[in-house]
């Protein structure tokens, strides 16, 4: 049986990896930075007062990634929020292998065209590593989730973590995966 890759995994193997050892001259292949997980996370303060909206936020960021979703607990008490240690407070993803390169795919080729206005993604979003960080105001943007079932509007914070030591190969990487760069 033959072993499924996906698209971008595919791209990453034959085009992406022989592209970064010769920009930044690697000696071996192991070298190359790559993709090593997406973590996904919804943060609803809302959920503070009703539990319902953390559910139906749950089920909707399992549509999208295809993985059941974790609910997230305050790990301290904030009295100005009304919020007690152990709540829920909002649930995350992380997608690693297979179904982190299946969903890199869609979130490139079908959810960032959505987004009203899109003009690419900044590039100031990397910290020291090379790992990426972006917000999205909505999950509709998904063509997974149906407007007419959804509860309420919430955003989403998306990280790219890889195993690039600085921010330029971090880029170089997401770059020549897809990712869409503000020029």
């Amino acid at each position: 049986m033959a072993e499924y890759r996906s698209r971008i995994e595919t791209k990453y193997k034959e085009e992406v990896i022989p592209e970064l050892m010769k920009r930044f001259r690697y000696k071996n292949v192991m070298e190359a930075p790559k993709l090593v997980k997406i973590v996904i996370n919804v943060g609803m303060g809302e959920a503070v007062n009703d539990i319902k909206l953390l559910d139906a936020a749950a089920e909707e960021l399992s549509q999208i990634t295809g993985q059941k979703a974790v609910i997230t607990r305050a790990r301290r008490s904030i009295a100005n929020f009304k919020v007690r240690k152990g709540m829920p407070i909002g649930c995350m993803v992380t997608l690693r292998s297979g179904r982190m390169y299946d969903f890199f795919d869609r979130f490139i080729t079908f959810a960032l065209p959505r987004v009203r206005d899109f003009k690419g993604v900044s590039a100031r979003s990397f910290d020291l590593k090379g790992n990426f960080s972006i917000g999205v105001r909505e999950q509709l943007i998904f063509p997974e989730i149906e407007y007419d079932k959804v509860s309420k509007i919430h955003g989403m914070s998306i990280s790219f973590l890889t195993t690039a030591k600085t921010a330029e190969e971090g880029k170089a990487l997401l770059e020549g995966l897809g990712m869409p760069f503000r020029k």
